[in-house]
């Protein structure tokens, strides 16, 4: 008769699955109580073997005597082992592959062993998927720089001692729990992700909405049904046998619209009804998106911030759950070497009338070539050699130099036409990126903002600078910062409370309300996650590949 076969056969259920798990270490039963002390050698000999090149766990049971915190008969072994098994189980609840922990070949080793140097092993065994599982659920599954090298964070990891003393506490299941991001935001991705494979259960959204120019208010027709319908099924619309793009199914288009970072006019346009048509298994892939980049940012969302979103164009000021302040932004174009980067720092210093010190990637790759053509070209520039002296442009041939050999810089004074503005706000970084104003005002009016060199550009600088100054605790912030600005001089500004910045791309988010709003995948970034996630085998629960 097997081991297993001795104890009574139960239906696994969460809610059983200590039961389970207790019957697949039977082995214990056999050995008899105290079975890893009754032969310490062996059982230590198997531990040290199998947590070979693994110096945490190896150090951590070496400190600890090589005392089982899994593979014990006692109630507390027991309970380690059920909430370690239900959470491996259920890992696809957090968008991870529940393949990767493999619970199923874990019982079987466990139902398997038979002598000391068995539970040695199993030990071990235990331990590894505990610690990856928390890293992963913790700090991310992904290597962010290995999926672009224009994310620039690494992840959270925890001490695998930590960890393994963690579980041995006295309520392992919560332990467990706890190793998952606590911003609300994950919280409400999680809901998301619940709400979306509820809706790809029961079959979707329905029909898509035919691909026309636009569909406006006032208009009938079949394409005009099908929106009317989805909109039903999506939840913005409430049941209506309507034919007609009535007031009600404009207010429902607005209400999308908003949500998903398009001009809420009411009219269905090409932009809109292709927002309309996304999937949600499509939502679902940006939700688990967000989730993985949730983890990467630990504990970032604590405290005041400052939050940039680049998918969503805005920069966001936040104090304790609450945005306190937000203005609209343009990132960095499309294009190589001008995407804004993303990345978490501390806000230092505000420059008040600053001058443009010209990258060289723009000096030599767009201004060279316009003064080969002409000397006087971009006259608002000032040339200077290496210590610091104007060049005469009327004495100097350009086309002698090439992009490696241009020995000069460039600089825009301060002005109303400088391309920073009036004011730009550091935090010193080796992307050299920075937030600032701009002379061209009228990109913010755009939907999609993404003109820049790679900095962020602010619609409300100045509103951005009187709040950054409440917080420094000035005593009048605007009468202080336009005495400033009147002067016309470059002014450094240091802060004496430093903020956090972070620049994060997000196509799936929550608002203040926890509502999950969508975004589109401006740079890409998000397919080239979703593809490496796929890779490492996250999955879909109705499609696969």
């Amino acid at each position: 008769m097997s081991v297993v076969s001795r104890f009574p056969r139960l239906p696994f259920r969460r809610c059983t699955a200590a039961f389970v798990v207790s019957a697949s270490l039977a082995v214990a039963v056999l050995l008899g109580p105290g079975a890893a002390r009754a032969q310490p050698t062996a059982f230590r000999q198997a531990v040290a073997e199998a947590a070979y090149g693994d110096d945490a766990i190896a150090a951590f049971y070496r400190k600890a005597g090589y005392a089982p915190i899994w593979t014990g008969r006692d109630d507390a072994a027991r309970a380690r082992r059920a909430a370690l098994i239900e959470a491996l189980r259920g890992a696809d609840l957090h968008g991870l592959p529940v393949a990767r922990y493999d619970p199923e070949a874990l019982l079987a080793q466990m139902a398997a062993a038979r002598t000391t140097r068995d539970l040695g092993l199993v030990e071990v065994a235990l331990s590894r998927a505990l610690v990856t599982y928390a890293n992963d659920v913790h700090g991310g599954l992904l290597e962010p720089a290995r999926i672009d090298k224009d994310i620039d964070r690494a992840n959270p990891r925890l001490d695998p001692a930590e960890i393994l003393s963690g579980i041995s506490g006295e309520d392992p299941a919560a332990y467990i729990r706890s190793l998952a991001p606590s911003s609300r935001e994950y919280r409400a991705l999680l809901r998301e992700r619940l709400r979306l494979q509820q809706v790809i259960a029961a079959g979707g959204w329905g029909a898509t909405v035919p691909d026309r120019r636009k569909l406006e208010p006032g208009q009938g027709g079949p394409a005009v049904i099908a929106l009317r319908d989805r909109l039903i099924r999506m939840g913005y619309l409430g049941r209506s046998a309507s034919r007609i793009y009535d007031k009600a199914l404009t207010r429902a288009v607005q209400r999308f619209q908003a949500d998903h970072g398009l001009t809420p006019d009411g009219v269905a346009g090409r932009a809109t009804i292709a927002q309309i048509n996304v999937a949600p298994e499509s939502r679902l892939k940006s939700v688990l998106v967000a989730m993985e980049r949730e983890r990467w940012l630990g504990d970032a969302r604590r405290g005041l911030r400052i939050v940039v979103n680049q998918t969503d164009f805005t920069a966001r000021m936040i104090d304790r759950g609450e945005v306190i302040f937000e203005t609209k932004t343009v990132i960095g174009k499309n294009a190589e070497g001008r995407r804004s980067p993303e990345f978490s720092d501390e806000m230092e210093l505000m420059v008040v009338n600053p001058s443009w010190y010209v990258p060289r990637s723009i000096i030599v790759k767009e201004y060279l070539p316009k003064l080969q053509r002409n000397p006087n070209a971009v006259s608002q520039l000032v040339i200077t050699d290496v210590r610091g002296r104007v060049v005469n442009r009327s004495e100097m041939d350009f086309t002698q130099f090439t992009a490696r050999n241009f020995p000069f810089d460039m600089r825009q004074p301060p002005g109303a036409r400088n391309a920073l503005g009036r004011v730009k706000f550091l935090f010193p970084n080796k992307h050299s990126v920075y937030l600032h104003d701009t002379p061209e005002k009228h990109l913010f009016g755009r939907e999609m903002r993404a003109f820049s060199h790679g900095c962020i550009r602010l619609s409300d600088p100045f509103g951005f600078a009187y709040k950054l100054l409440t917080i420094q605790q000035v005593s009048d912030p605007e009468q202080y910062f336009r005495s400033l600005l009147d002067t016309g001089k470059e002014t450094e500004v240091p802060l004496a409370r430093r903020v956090p910045i972070h620049l994060i791309y997000r196509t799936a988010f929550a608002t203040t309300t926890g509502r999950i709003e969508y975004r589109r995948d401006v740079y890409g970034r998000d397919a080239k996650i979703w593809a490496a996630l796929q890779q490492a085998g996250v999955a879909l629960p109705a499609v696969r590949g």
